[in-house]
């Protein structure tokens, strides 16, 4: 029967990868920015240093001591909160419409986060050179 079970539909979430976050609630609550390092589509998300767990890893030859490994574990993505530099907190946030796209908006702060984060990926164009007239 659990085989022909539909799967889930995808969440979209209010964080995404690489946006800093602050943990609200359980053990690693803190206003210290955190980065989303994975977000998955069951509404879990991967923050750094946050759920830490110990893995057992078995001896092989590519490691042949085998041994113990810390790692992230996931934590649903209500526990976090985007995290505003105006406030210097975690903020809720909304979603407008600016120029036809959806973008997400600090409720308190106003901060738009997704103008924020192009900005920082757009690569600065070099100047281009003069043409030379040649003869």
């Amino acid at each position: 029967m659990l085989a022909n079970k539909p799967k889930p539909p995808r969440r979209s979430l209010h964080v995404k990868k690489g946006d800093k976050v602050v943990v609200t609630s359980g053990q690693y609550k803190s206003n210290e920015p955190r980065e989303v390092l994975k977000v998955g589509s069951d509404g879990r998300i991967i923050v750094q240093g946050v759920n830490l767990r110990w893995k057992h890893h078995k001896r092989s030859q590519q490691n042949p001591k085998g041994g113990r490994v810390q790692l992230e574990m996931p934590i649903s993505a209500s526990k976090v909160l985007l995290f505003s530099e105006k406030l210097g907190k975690g903020t809720r946030t909304k979603v407008q419409i600016v120029n036809g796209n959806k973008t997400r908006v600090g409720v308190a702060c106003g901060t738009n986060f997704d103008a924020a984060k192009a900005a920082a990926e757009a690569p600065a164009k070099p100047a281009k050179k003069a043409k030379s007239d040649k003869k």
